[in-house]
C-alpha cells in the first residue's frame, strides 16, 4: 500500500523545489551567466547543469546529514551563504571587466553629409570556434553546488525533523533536487528572453542588458554579505 503521507511530503518537496528557482540569489546568478551567451538553447543547458550541481550537492551533504543525525552547524551555513554572496560579487565584476576589456564605444563620421554614430570595439576575435556542451556547463554546474550547499541548512533541517529513515530524506532531496533541476531550466529559458530580444534591436541594448545583469549580481551579493556581517536575515 502507498504511503500517501509520504507521497504527500514528496510531492511538497519537488514543488518547493520548483520554488527554490526563484530564490533572489538564484536569479542573480544564472543572468550573470546568460547575459554572455544569447542563446535559448544555451539558457536551458545552462538551466540544467545549476539544478544539476544544486542537487548533486545536497545529495550529499543530505546523506551526511542522515547518516550522522545533526544538522550543518550555523557557523558553516553562514560561511556558505557569504560565500555565495561573494561569487554573485565576483561574476558581476567579472562580467562588468569583460565589457570594459573589449572597449565598447561610439565613433562619430559623416556620410553623405549626414553624421552617424558607430558603436565599435578593438577586441580581438580571433577564434570563432564553437565551445563544447561539458565545457560550458562546468561553471553553472559549480555555480549551482554552490548555492546548493549555501541552502542544504534550512533544508536538510526540514528532512531530519521529517524523514523516518535514511531513504526517505534522500528520495525527499531528490525529488527536491528534481524540482529545482526543472525549476531552474524554466527561469533559465524565461531569463534568456530579454537577452535574445535585446540582441535582436541592436548592440547598444544587448550591451545594456548585459550591463544591468552585471550591476544586480553586484548588488545582490554585497546585499547577502551585509546581511549576515551585521546579524539581518538572508532573502
Amino acid at each position: 500500500m502507498l504511503d500517501t503521507e509520504f507521497l504527500t511530503i514528496v510531492g511538497l518537496g519537488f514543488v518547493l523545489g520548483l520554488r527554490h528557482a526563484l530564490d533572489t540569489d538564484h536569479l542573480a546568478a544564472v543572468s550573470t551567466v546568460l547575459a554572455q551567451r544569447p542563446s535559448f538553447r544555451a539558457s536551458g543547458m545552462i538551466g540544467f547543469s545549476w539544478g544539476l550541481g544544486h542537487a548533486a550537492i545536497l545529495l550529499l551533504v543530505g546523506a551526511v546529514v542522515l547518516v550522522c543525525r545533526v544538522p550543518v552547524p550555523e557557523p558553516i551555513a553562514l560561511a556558505a551563504e557569504f560565500g555565495v554572496g561573494a561569487m554573485l560579487v565576483f561574476l558581476g565584476c567579472m562580467l562588468g571587466l569583460r565589457l570594459a576589456r573589449e572597449r565598447w564605444h561610439v565613433h562619430r563620421h559623416e556620410h553623405d553629409g549626414t553624421q552617424h554614430l558607430h558603436l565599435h570595439s578593438h577586441a580581438l576575435t580571433e577564434d570563432h570556434g564553437h565551445g563544447h556542451w561539458w565545457r560550458d556547463s562546468v561553471r553553472p554546474f559549480c555555480i549551482g553546488m554552490a548555492h546548493g550547499l549555501a541552502g542544504s541548512a534550512a533544508l536538510l533541517l526540514i528532512v531530519l525533523s521529517s524523514a523516518r529513515s535514511v531513504s526517505e530524506g534522500l528520495i525527499y532531496i531528490a525529488v527536491f533536487g528534481a524540482g529545482s533541476i526543472l525549476g531552474m531550466m524554466l527561469v533559465g529559458m524565461v531569463v534568456s528572453l530579454p537577452v535574445i530580444w535585446s540582441l535582436n534591436l541592436g548592440r547598444p541594448m544587448f550591451l545594456a542588458v548585459q550591463g544591468l545583469a552585471s550591476l544586480g549580481s553586484v548588488a545582490v551579493g554585497l546585499t547577502i554579505m551585509l546581511q549576515i556581517a551585521f546579524g539581518g536575515q538572508l532573502f
